[in-house]
């Protein structure tokens, strides 16, 4: 009997460890023809204050850039009125709740808004973020986005934190 919880006791100390491992997400350009070549990747490491998204970015284009954690685990493109767009596939931002709301990562908007990304002068982008909300278990099946332009955090002036085209994805597996 003492062996049976000696195994039961190790094995659930290992499937704890193995829940809160950390995971890479290889990051790729993306555009109306497909997905191009690798920018990096961003490990996701589970905290007891939320998910930490941790960037090795290179080759972007400097300033702040929307972040986010979108619905489906594809970085195709796909057609939309006609036209084909970048990463398309990985469709809207991530919200279970379906609030509709796009918000602060701390808010009660889409569960996938993050904190925008910060790329320096030469093109990285290696300033970790925290998305309070999230938790490792949210995180597969899901893709992780970059997008041209910033991001305010709200539907005003333009809808979706008036974030411009999406410029590098990652599935999450």
């Amino acid at each position: 009997m003492k062996n049976v919880s000696l195994i039961f006791a190790l094995v659930s100390s290992l499937a704890a460890f193995a829940a809160s491992a950390d995971m890479m997400v290889p990051m790729h350009v993306v555009n109306e023809k497909g997905i191009g070549a690798s920018v990096g990747q961003v490990t996701l490491s589970e905290s007891k204050y939320g998910l930490v998204f941790t960037p090795a970015l290179n080759g972007l284009a400097p300033g702040l850039h929307g972040f986010h954690v979108h619905q489906n685990a594809d970085c195709q493109p796909k057609e939309k009125d006609g036209k084909m767009v970048a990463a398309l596939a990985a469709g809207g931002h991530y919200d279970p709740e379906k609030t509709d709301r796009h918000g602060t990562p701390w808010g009660d908007g889409h569960l996938g808004d993050l904190p925008p990304l910060f790329v320096d002068a030469s093109g990285n982008a290696t300033q970790p973020v925290l998305a309070p909300r999230l938790k490792m278990a949210d995180m597969k099946g899901r893709s992780v986005m970059v997008h041209m332009g910033g991001d305010n955090h709200a539907d005003h002036p333009a809808p979706l934190g008036g974030g411009g085209a999406r410029m590098a994805c990652g599935v999450v597996l």
